[in-house]
């Protein structure tokens, strides 16, 4: 008979968060964790458990390791309060979080370790099993991930603000070569990163009336009576640093109703009517961008972002008052950052509490708000600039309509005294868009209230100042600055790319994982041969990987000694997928002519997701996967080109694809992309660049070197002046006959089945208007493409080019881009948390 020896239990002391028993780095601490949480959260037993089990449970003893950070960090800001930043954005793209926490606390090989005891041989089958999050769309969510990240790296306090979305934004199919949504059941198996806090909800006003009342004092007050409620549940998400012990949250907001059943209306037959609130309310955290094509679309996202803001500024005031902070004081505890325009009815809401709740005078009240704001602007595009119709705008937030009025009146004032008697500046700075259907400006509204305004890359930061809003900066000239976008090295190459990542801690040290300018370092290595044949392996391995993927879910085979021309990111036509699609299609002309053999055998990688609603975007997506049909069939091109189209693609997959690539198709209009994130996640991990000078891109290439960029294509002045010369696209297919002969291919169905029509509206879109200047950069573009044919052909030199690449990407670490803000715009300073206990025996 076996004798259990009784468990000695060794309980912290008090004021410590360290419990030994949830918070060991070594293989048995995390089995041990895991074996509980099967047993007590799960009720499973280990030999029955699958390999969802197996995640959960291993998630969980991650989570507890989390918490003890968590906890102190919370306690700390209470003891000793400091400045806050807190991002406030629609998205946020975090990507699955288990490996991701495994790296951050250091306990990766022990958690393999753990797995093998269950019988699981490779952690990447527990890693594959996590869902990703859908909390974002693209790069604007995936920016605010790395900046959460780097936050918590830096020691910087943080929390996140956002909409825990119960569907996120859809998963994408590929059918017939079409594009078709489903909903992204993200959460069907349950997400166990997160923390509900039902105690600190929310309650969040829409619609009704405004009505005006004395107060006790005699005073004139505004006071708004909204005809419904909603209710904002936190669910909060540790996000932890890179080996430190800051662990800063992000908070999403689900919705609820007020009241979730109604017995009368239940009782009398009605049952929809008895759940209506309910299904109402919650409506508000279903979807991630509820398709703007329809009023009802466009009611439910202005509700969204007002569900989301309100609840998040109250939040911030009730930590206030928590510590016995007086609301005068809020800018010197909350740097609150606007990403883009989703959140920017945030200046009439802190306005509406500071005014109405709290009864501060308007001048204190604008001064705390234009003190805690700052706003980034993310886009030139006039279609991507929120205007709001004042009737939608007014039937939903009545009180904030009469606040922005206001705010518009006295900010006209200030405006006429600049500029006497200029009626036409007035109606360009005007928060109110008068011409048409009158409007909210909500960039108009952001920039006027926020004590900076930054563009996210050198180039467009400039564009901002001088086309975007050329009058605001004369009138203050102060506000407006630069940020360069950045990406986190950690999950980018540390996760992402452990081949490579094993490499640089070989040769360069581990330091760069936190200060990616180590990376300088490899220079060193730029003439070494055998190491430039060891980096030039480590791409290969995983090129290797990706290719299994590709046949595992496509069917088809791809070279992986080919190059890998990679164009993954949002389906638009700015940023020209069928600008590269067309060379494509130029190519295989070539061969098919007998004229390729100084062509580089290629797969071409495309990804992306269109918009529901953006027909143009959902052809093209259509008219690649037509492209890749034929050629992929064709005999000729055997060894020669394959096209792929990589479908759903997300974090998951990207952290599969960039460290695959060899070339990074950045080819958007000059003058169009904001910054772009996807750049500096290929330069980190060794892919050379094909790109106009737009973006980050213009960065890029100061940073890299001229002679390791393939540039092409018009610059943003250049587009400009084509523009306002008036560009007839029609004019230079005549002088083109390469690109006269791929449009007659395509119009005559070559690449869909012989049906002539199919990609008909593509081809009158680029052959009449050619609103993104495709032909225009055409010629270019294929001239580059030869360059890149040259550098290929010379194995040594490509692996140089690559090497320099990863070498001079330190710049485009988003620990320097927080930095930057921390520094400039937030006055924010790192704030360790230290964790000190002894602990106490109690036998148990």
């Amino acid at each position: 008979m076996t004798t259990i020896k009784p468990k000695t239990l060794r309980l912290p002391t008090p004021g410590c968060y360290a419990d030994p028993d949830r918070s060991g780095p070594e293989p048995d601490d995390v089995f041990d964790g895991m074996t509980e949480h099967l047993f007590y959260s799960l009720g499973k037993l280990a030999p029955t458990a699958t390999r969802h089990d197996l995640y959960v449970a291993l998630s969980y003893a991650v989570r507890d390791r989390l918490m003890t950070r968590y906890l102190a960090g919370i306690e700390a800001l209470r003891a000793a309060p400091t400045r806050v930043v807190s991002y406030l954005s629609a998205e946020f793209l975090i990507g699955p979080q288990l490996g991701n926490n495994l790296l951050m606390l250091g306990i990766q090989d022990a958690a393999a370790e753990a797995l093998r005891r269950f019988g699981i041989d490779d952690i990447n089958l527990i890693l594959d099993v996590e869902e990703e999050p859908g909390l974002g769309n693209g790069g604007l969510g995936r920016l605010a991930a790395c900046f959460l990240e780097s936050l918590a790296s830096l020691e910087i306090p943080a929390t996140g603000y956002g909409i825990r979305y119960e569907f996120g934004i859809f998963d994408q199919l590929i059918r017939d070569g079409w594009q078709v949504e489903i909903t992204d059941k993200w959460l069907k198996g349950g997400w166990p990163w997160e923390l509900p806090q039902p105690d600190q909800a929310c309650f969040v006003g829409f619609g009704g009336r405004t009505e005006s009342y004395q107060d006790e004092h005699g005073q004139y007050r505004v006071r708004w009576v909204p005809a419904e409620h909603a209710i904002g549940i936190p669910h909060d998400v540790p996000v932890l640093g890179y080996r430190v012990n800051t662990c800063n949250r992000l908070r999403l907001w689900r919705a609820d109703a007020t009241e979730s059943f109604d017995f009368y209306a239940f009782n009398i037959g009605d049952y929809y009517g008895a759940v209506e609130e309910k299904v109402g309310s919650e409506t508000l955290s279903k979807v991630l961008y509820p398709n703007d094509g329809t009023a009802e679309g466009r009611r439910l996202r202005l509700k969204q972002q007002h569900f989301f803001v309100s609840c998040s500024l109250q939040d911030m005031i009730r930590s206030l008052e928590a510590r016995g902070l007086p609301i005068a004081e809020f800018p010197d505890h909350w740097a609150v950052q606007l990403n883009d325009t989703h959140p920017a009815i945030a200046v009439a809401e802190l306005m509406r509490l500071l005014i109405d709740d709290k009864h501060l005078e308007w001048e204190d009240a604008w001064a705390i708000t234009t003190r805690s704001l700052s706003y980034t602007n993310h886009t030139l595009l006039p279609e991507a600039l929120e205007k709001w119709g004042l009737e939608l705008f007014g039937s939903l937030l009545p009180r904030h309509l009469e606040l922005i009025f206001e705010i518009n009146r006295r900010f006209l004032q200030q405006v006429r005294i600049r500029y006497p008697g200029n009626e036409a500046v007035l109606q360009r700075v005007s928060i109110i868009d008068e011409e048409g259907g009158k409007s909210v400006r909500m960039a108009h509204l952001a920039t006027v209230a926020s004590h900076h305004v930054n563009g996210v890359a050198a180039l467009h930061s400039e564009l901002v100042k001088t086309q975007l809003f050329p009058e605001f900066a004369d009138l203050w000239p102060e506000k407006f600055t630069n940020v360069t976008n950045g990406v986190t090295p950690r999950r980018w190459v540390a996760l992402a790319n452990p081949q490579l990542s094993g490499l640089l801690d070989e040769v360069i040290g581990d330091r760069w994982v936190q200060d990616l300018s180590q990376l300088r370092q490899l220079e060193n290595y730029v003439d070494d041969t055998s190491f430039l044949e060891r980096w030039g392996a480590t791409k290969l391995a995983v090129k290797n990987q990706l290719s299994h993927y590709i046949h595992r879910h496509t069917g088809v085979l791809v070279d992986p000694a080919s190059l890998f021309d990679v164009q993954v990111k949002r389906i638009h036509e700015y940023k020209r997928q069928h600008l590269n699609a067309l060379q494509v299609i130029a190519q295989y002309l070539r061969i098919k002519n007998g004229e390729g053999d100084h062509l580089a055998p290629r797969t071409v990688i495309f990804g992306g997701k269109a918009a529901p609603g953006y027909y143009m975007a959902k052809l093209i997506i259509r008219f690649i996967n037509g492209i890749a049909e034929t050629i992929n069939a064709d005999p000729d091109m055997e060894g020669r080109l394959r096209v792929i189209f990589l479908a759903d693609y997300n974090v998951k997959l990207g952290e599969r694809v960039y460290p695959a690539s060899d070339l990074s198709e950045q080819i958007s209009t000059a003058g169009k992309e904001a910054s772009g994130t996807g750049n500096m996640k290929f330069a980190m991990n060794g892919a050379l660049t094909i790109g106009t000078l737009d973006g980050a891109n213009v960065e890029i290439r100061e940073q890299v070197g001229a002679d390791n960029f393939f540039l092409f294509g018009k610059t943003a002045e250049e587009i400009m002046a084509l523009h306002d010369a008036g560009y007839r696209p029609w004019e230079l297919i005549s002088a083109m006959p390469e690109l006269t002969e791929v449009l007659r291919l395509v119009e005559q169905g070559h690449f869909s089945n012989g049906d002539g029509e199919l990609f008909r509206p593509l081809l009158q879109n680029l052959t009449g208007r050619d609103p993104f200047f495709v032909l225009a950069d055409f010629n270019d573009y294929l001239r580059a493409q030869a360059e890149v044919n040259t550098a290929w052909a010379d194995r040594r030199r490509w692996n140089r080019m690559s090497l320099l690449n990863s070498a001079r990407s330190g710049f485009f670490s988003s620990d320097r881009s927080i930095a930057e803000y921390a520094e400039r715009i937030w006055r924010a300073e790192p704030f360790p948390v230290t964790i000190k206990c002894e602990m106490e025996d109690e036998p148990g």
